[in-house]
């Protein structure tokens, strides 16, 4: 089960009901936020999931109206009693960023860990279930998008158990991940579990122009949170020029994705009406929706 809230749709500047880009993802009682602009601890507070639990934060980029809202994060998660080090990723330049960033927000009581992605990490990053992994924007800045799959182990298989030779006793001990030893070889999880189970995914895409590769790296997501800067498709040369997208364009791509729904997000502050141009992206896509700061879904394990 995966939890999901967007808790800013903004793009440049909030507004008095949008605050800027983030999204927060909730795993087993753990929280991971992406993209932390301006307004973001606003938006948590009203959520209500807390930040104590928040284990890291991911960055697509370090334009302002995505990063804006650290120092007050740094704080609020302080002040929820946080001790534990807190798991901080994104492209190159993070460290001197947050170096920045933390001039205002010092003495805080728990470590913050810098990932940088390289080529390597992008493949995958696991937090808790949480296999995150990256692909190269087409921004005007050194951009990524992200994509969350909760990994999901396949069942215990009890006659796998049996032709090991592993005694009933020690059956919980290896469904619980330990290695179990039987006339001195040694047996773990994986000669036990069947095949992995379907498990849920997000992909996560701003500030960027749409790619064939972004497609595929959407492929077949339960939600496919994508920018939509501009809802008029007369503005796609301004969307060119910028390197942001249409809703027409995101929709394009969640068709080519084949994911289940897309959530549109990342709006111009020209935007005011975003629902006057839903329908240049439910005519492409009829699973289409606009994300709204509080948007908020839980997603399910199919039951098998």
């Amino acid at each position: 089960m995966l939890d999901i809230s967007l808790l800013g749709t903004g793009g440049m500047m909030p507004l008095p009901d949008r605050f800027l880009s983030s999204m927060i993802l909730r795993i087993n009682g753990r929280l991971i936020i992406t993209d932390c602009g301006e307004g973001t601890q606003v938006s948590l507070k009203k959520l209500g999931w807390g930040f104590k639990a928040i284990d890291a934060i991911l960055f697509t980029h370090y334009h302002a109206d995505h990063v804006s809202g650290i120092p007050g994060m740094l704080h609020a998660i302080a002040n929820a009693g946080r001790t534990e080090p807190l798991m901080l990723i994104g492209p190159k330049g993070l460290a001197y960023i947050m170096d920045g960033m933390k001039r205002i927000a010092s003495e805080l009581p728990f470590e913050t860990e810098y990932i940088e992605l390289d080529e390597e990490l992008m493949k995958g990053i696991f937090i808790d279930d949480l296999k995150v992994t990256a692909i190269n924007a087409n921004h005007s800045v050194k951009c990524v998008s992200y994509r969350f799959d909760v990994v999901r182990k396949g069942r215990f298989d009890p006659e796998k158990a049996i032709a090991c030779g592993i005694p009933k006793e020690k059956w919980s001990l290896i469904q619980k991940g330990e290695d179990v030893e039987v006339d001195g070889k040694v047996f773990t999880e994986k000669d036990v579990l069947g095949p992995a189970r379907q498990g849920v995914s997000v992909a996560f895409a701003t500030d960027t122009r749409p790619f064939d590769e972004l497609a595929e790296f959407a492929k077949g997501a339960d939600i496919f949170v994508c920018e939509g800067m501009y809802g008029e498709n007369e503005k796609i040369n301004k969307a060119i020029e910028n390197k942001h997208m249409l809703f027409s364009e995101a929709a394009q791509l969640a068709k080519k994705a084949g994911v289940k729904e897309m959530w549109l997000t990342h709006y111009s502050p020209a935007l005011t009406s975003p629902e006057e141009f839903l329908e240049n992206a439910t005519s492409i896509f009829e699973n289409s929706c606009l994300g709204a700061d509080g948007l908020t879904k839980t997603l399910r394990f199919e039951s098998r």
